[in-house]
């Protein structure tokens, strides 16, 4: 579902991303793992078309982003950790504008913007102007645009950020909805409790290049996942 091949992005004489190696299939959930400056967020623009990268190639579905980045975007959705919102509308005008981007029928959004927003408790303020939420209602309101569609991939970038428990434990039981229906999930997280009860795979970036990846079980072994990231972290490059 998502390819990434000798994935390379440099910021002047910084190597953010080095010739990054990942792949992502129908039916994952994949933790991407790292501290704060190793290049997750880098990767993640750059496998949704938003940032450029200068070498390697990464593919949607068997799609370049490079090559077609709008044919990616349309089976894709991308849920960043500090979703900037049109604060001008309300909660049911933004979500029929991200609807009509991607051409769902009348009747489809109806029914899954009513089925999600029921289910994260945001029914009753969707007619409220978005500049009236609070961080976490924002959140919740990003995910169900980016879900509005049904996408085969959803990457998100620290998506429990913000959110309370009970729509945290929505938003996991949603990621495992849309992986048993054929779809996929890559995710970064400092949360590495979450990831490990979570995710099917996961990849530790350090400095922009991979260190560790494979199933929980190969990358953790008879450790936890802190103490492996840990002991990852404190080794030099």
């Amino acid at each position: 579902m998502l390819n990434i091949e000798h994935l390379t992005k440099t910021y002047g004489d910084k190597r953010a991303v080095d010739d990054l190696s990942l792949h992502i299939a129908p039916g994952e959930i994949y933790g991407f793992i790292g501290h704060n400056g190793a290049g997750k967020t880098t990767t993640i623009k750059a496998c949704c078309g938003i940032l450029d990268f200068d070498s390697g190639e990464i593919f949607v579905d068997g799609v370049s982003v490079r090559k077609d980045p709008l044919r990616c975007k349309q089976v894709m959705a991308y849920i960043p950790d500090n979703p900037d919102l049109y604060d001008y509308l309300s909660g049911i005008q933004y979500l029929h504008f991200i609807a009509d981007i991607f051409r769902v029928p009348a009747a489809e959004r109806r029914a899954r913007i009513r089925d999600y927003a029921d289910r994260f408790e945001l029914t009753d303020d969707l007619a409220q102007p978005i500049r009236a939420y609070s961080h976490g209602m924002k959140q919740k309101l990003a995910i169900i645009s980016a879900l509005i569609h049904r996408p085969k991939l959803v990457i998100l970038d620290e998506p429990f950020v913000g959110l309370d428990p009970k729509a945290s434990h929505l938003l996991k039981e949603l990621m495992r909805e849309i992986c048993r229906d054929g779809g996929a999930i890559f995710f970064s997280t400092h949360v590495l409790e979450v990831a490990e009860k979570l995710c099917d795979k996961v990849a530790i970036l350090k400095a922009g290049r991979l260190v560790k990846s494979g199933t929980m079980e190969e990358v953790r072994g008879d450790e936890s996942l802190e103490s492996v990231f840990l002991e990852l972290e404190d080794d030099h490059v």
